[in-house]
């Protein structure tokens, strides 16, 4: 991989992957542990623009349980594969897929008074959205092949690093 990064920018690069992965599988395995967990009551709780479509989703029983697995799964997998940097990339595209329809549930728009509370004030950006940010930025400054196990993963013979 010819990407030349300084030792802080690598470091503070791994630092901001492992620890957005740490938030994915920590919210899966959370998840995962409650037998109760569904996510029917966040598509309920859905606003704007797409609002009749996430709650269409919700009231559908036969699509909620497949909904359910792939965030789950999807939250665990994704978290799993930046903690130790294999298949990065399919990874933080995945992530960035699930928080964009994560924000497009429960946009931050003006109006919008969302069941569960919010930790502050928000117009437009919101955690959700800064993350998903964050994953943007990870796609383009790749580590996984610098540090993590992609790089034993997609070794290039010719290379002897």
């Amino acid at each position: 991989m010819d990407k030349k990064y300084s030792n802080a920018q690598l470091i503070m690069l791994v630092i901001l992957r492992v620890s957005i992965g740490w938030h994915f599988l920590y919210e899966g395995l959370v998840k995962f542990s409650n037998p109760n967990w569904t996510s029917i009551g966040f598509l309920v709780d859905s606003k704007g623009l797409f609002e009749n479509l996430f709650k269409a989703m919700a009231n559908n029983i036969k699509v909620v349980p497949f909904i359910d697995f792939i965030n789950l799964w999807g939250l665990m997998l994704i978290g799993l594969g930046l903690i130790v940097g294999l298949f990065s990339r399919p990874a933080l595209i995945s992530g960035i897929v699930l928080l964009a329809l994560y924000y497009l549930s429960h946009p931050a728009i003006i109006g919008a008074d969302y069941m569960m509370p919010s930790e502050g004030s928000y117009l437009f950006i919101n955690k959700t959205l800064i993350e998903l940010f964050a994953m943007c930025v990870l796609l383009v400054f790749p580590t996984s092949k610098l540090i993590g196990l992609d790089r034993l993963v997609f070794r290039n013979p010719s290379n002897k690093s």
